[in-house]
């Protein structure tokens, strides 16, 4: 039977790593919130001039798809410019 011992340094490494790939994870997340590709709730009812009553229809009824994280809603631009569009 092998028995690896693990160091604090071997811990200080993997925290860095760790932190390192959270990082990128979460700018990923920022960029892709720069550039619009998901909208909150907010933001929706702006764009689209509704109320928080419609919008919850359009959820309710399948028009609007939406993805729920945590507790907030986000919404695809892409498919909230095809609906206006009509497609």
């Amino acid at each position: 039977m092998k028995i690896d011992i693990i160091t604090t340094e071997d811990l200080r490494q993997f925290k860095i790593e760790l932190l390192q790939e959270m990082k990128g994870i979460i700018s990923q997340g920022r960029e892709s919130q720069q550039n619009g590709e998901w909208l909150r709730s907010a933001q929706v009812r702006k764009m689209l001039n509704i109320s928080p009553g419609t919008l919850q229809n359009l959820r309710i009824n399948g028009t609007l798809p939406f993805r729920k994280i945590g507790g907030t809603m986000y919404y695809s631009k892409a498919q909230i410019e095809k609906i206006l569009k009509g497609e």
